[in-house]
């Protein structure tokens, strides 16, 4: 018998560094009887935290899955909960994550209110239109304030945040909750290391007042979207049932109209159950997201699949990861049908089967097999011999293609070597998995030096990955200093002739082009090729190959060696040779004519900038902004929050290694910093210069003083 899809909730826990996200998902598991014993991350024994680093650092690294079932309303709901990083460089967990979910709970810390890291993750909850529940953790703590995280949720993120419950008390006194539905009272005894009952009572005296009227805000906030409330709330407010305001909030939280906000203190047990019955009260289920869209491979046209178990099966792999035990596992949402284990299944990016040997609901780091999997589940497969993040995997007599996702460019890399030479195949082998379970990992070989260069999102992100080489892999290794991966662009236009000829005993080779080439459109990434041959001058068939010639020239650009990321062709003429000429004479032609014609196109270096932002008391303002402008930052803005002020700076990343110490010095400790990738922009010809000297570079330096 299929599942009532009404009583499943796929869930994320996202925020910032440090605003609880572990520990709530640890009372989770706890209050839903998954765990018996609660796991502190500051022990790292957190359940979910289950790698080495992860447990070390007490920071969270992968997104972790697991499964668990809450009562509500006498209802036995089943909670596919995933907790995701808070650290910027892990910020592809996030992404992946939040592709898959139907609803997220969004976590902000009571005392650092809206943190960076929490504005990026709302972002990428927005791009995929992930309805959002906030949780104001961390009410225990000094400077604790609810209503302020409130008014800044809705200046900084534009958020309609609407409080569901207002907290009695705060810091040492925070004794409680008031439902603001209900409007009763929800007492909290006991501490952190055990179970906490809570007692309903009455609203205190002295908070009617308050109560009352945050409650009529809730109601104001969400009768436009029914009518018969809003005609209620005129005429007479206290006509107004609880079931009706639960249902319009419901439904405006699905439309993502309204953002519904509780608070609690994770650590202290305070909290959680009233978080779990919102969760289970407005996010939405794998119905009320509806179907699904996606295009036929085949027919190139759209189709949809609903969220039912006889629909044919159609699956996204959302993670890709390596387990000592089982092997590689590929994480899947399945969105409609029913995927049973030992079945097949049609890859439409590689467009084959796949067998599913094996099926499983994930615990942590923890496999329960299961028989099969059904619409709106999450599970993990293994089995699959080529499988990536973000393919989609159906029924083979029903093809369709779900959207996939996009992931941000590494901008830093390191250059490896294994410590012995018996070690290299084993290098080899655990790079590739790991940038298999990574997309914003990469490696390359460098043509120049033969040295192996892994890249990826910050020095966190490889010293993570270097550190994974070691243990999990047994790999000891050499590693470079960390290095900017640098880009190259043209910013002039120039017309050339390109021609190719080579002649050996018997048949020779011969191609002619004559190209225009300069920066591409804006919004435009890769090669932007324009085929304006008039008359046959050219074969049609050669011109692919003159487009595939660009291309794999684009990764080797003329100053430095660097990847040219975008630029625009247009193949104006040209001749070929009825004997001579074959597609591989107009590709290698095309690679010469790059060569050629781009250092006469104003080549120039880029470099990636980043966004910092930095927390610190005021008295280390001077040092810290000093300190920024010797590092070729601009600083964007200064605000204030409380006594503490806050700097936003774009910084080139080169600049930036080794800062966080280097702040910690300037600041006694005191000051904290967020980095994330902004943009690329031109690096100064006096840098370049050093940049191009360093790897090699096969231009000569003087062509930059003209």
């Amino acid at each position: 018998m299929a599942r009532d899809l009404r009583f499943t909730r796929n869930i994320g826990i996202m925020a910032h560094i440090d605003a609880g996200k572990t520990t709530t998902s640890e009372r989770i598991l706890y209050y839903t009887g998954k765990v018996h014993k609660i796991g502190e991350v500051h022990e790292g024994a957190a359940t979910m935290d289950w790698m080495v680093q992860e447990q070390e650092r007490g920071i969270t690294i992968t997104s972790a899955a697991t499964t668990a079932f809450w009562n509500y309303k006498g209802q036995t709901y089943q909670v596919n909960l995933i907790d995701t990083p808070g650290h910027v460089d892990f910020t592809v967990e996030v992404e992946r994550s939040l592709r898959v979910l139907d609803g997220t709970v969004a976590t902000f810390c009571a005392v650092g209110r809206v943190q960076p890291q929490s504005e990026t993750v709302w972002r990428q909850a927005d791009k995929y239109r992930v309805p959002k529940l906030a949780y104001i953790n961390k009410m225990d703590r000094v400077g604790a304030d609810f209503i302020a995280v409130i008014e800044e949720m809705q200046d900084k993120l534009s958020a309609k945040a609407l409080p569901i419950c207002l907290p009695i008390g705060a810091e040492d006194k925070f004794d409680g909750i008031i439902d603001l539905i209900t409007q009763k009272a929800i007492y909290f005894d006991g501490e952190s290391k055990e179970l906490v009952n809570y007692e309903l009572k009455d609203v205190p005296e002295n908070m009617k007042a308050e109560v009352a009227e945050w409650r009529n805000k809730l109601i104001e906030g969400i009768a436009e979207y029914n009518d018969t409330l809003l005609e209620k709330f005129f005429d007479n407010p206290d006509s107004i049932t609880e079931d009706e305001i639960i249902d319009t909030l419901r439904k405006a939280t699905i439309d993502m109209a309204v953002v519904p906000a509780c608070c609690g203190s994770s650590f202290k047990n305070k909290g959680v159950q009233f978080l779990l019955d919102a969760v289970m009260r407005y996010l939405p289920s794998p119905l009320d997201k509806g179907e699904v869209q996606g295009i036929n491979p085949q027919t190139e046209k759209e189709e949809v699949r609903k969220s039912e178990a006889k629909e044919p099966f159609c699956g996204l792999v959302f993670k890709i990861a390596t387990d000592p035990f089982v092997g590689r596992l590929a994480f899947i949402r399945a969105y409609s049908g029913k995927l049973d284990a030992g079945s097949y299944v049609y890859n439409t990016r590689s467009d084959k089967k796949e067998r599913v040997a094996r099926l499983y609901q994930m615990h942590s780091n923890k496999q329960n097999p299961i028989e099969f999997v059904e619409a709106g589940d999450i599970c993990a497969a293994v089995g699959f011999k080529d499988l990536r993040t973000g393919d989609t995997i159906c029924d083979e007599k029903h093809p369709i293609t779900l959207e996939s996702m996009s992931f941000p460019i590494p901008v830093i890399g390191l250059a490896v070597e294994p410590k012995t030479q018996k070690d290299l195949d084993k290098l080899g082998i655990a790079l590739g998995k790991l940038s298999e379970e990574d997309p914003t990992f990469t490696v390359r070989s460098d043509h120049e030096t033969g040295q192996t260069v892994i890249s990826g999102m910050g020095e966190l992100h490889l010293e993570i990955i270097v550190d994974r080489l070691r243990r999990e892999f047994g790999v000891e290794i050499n590693q470079g200093a960390p290095q900017v991966n640098y880009k190259e662009a043209i910013l002039g236009k120039v017309s050339h002739r390109e021609v190719f000829k080579k002649q050996t005993g018997g048949r020779g080779k011969f191609a002619d082009i004559i190209v225009d080439i300069s920066p591409a459109d804006e919004g435009v990434i890769g090669l932007q090729f324009v085929d304006e041959v008039k008359g046959g001058n050219i074969p049609r068939e050669f011109i692919p190959a003159v487009e595939k010639g660009f291309k794999s020239a684009m990764a080797n650009g003329v100053l430095a060696g660097f990847e040219v990321p975008s630029m625009k062709v247009a193949l104006k003429d040209g001749s070929f040779h009825a004997v001579d000429s074959d597609s591989l004479s107009f590709e290698i032609c095309a690679r010469a004519c790059f060569r050629h014609a781009l250092p006469k196109a104003r080549p120039v270096l880029m470099e990636p900038i980043m966004s910092l932002e930095v927390v610190t008391p005021e008295d280390y303002m001077g040092d810290i902004i000093g300190d920024l402008n010797k590092r070729r930052g601009q600083i964007t803005s200064m605000d204030s929050k409380g006594n503490t002020r806050i700097v936003k700076a774009k910084v080139p990343l080169s600049e930036q290694f080794g800062y966080v110490t280097v702040l910690r010095t300037l600041s006694s400790g005191r000051a904290t910093s967020t980095m994330e990738f902004s943009h690329y922009a031109e690096l100064p010809a006096n840098l370049a210069k050093d940049v191009i000297e360093k790897s090699g570079g096969k231009k000569k330096i003087e062509d930059l003083d003209e």
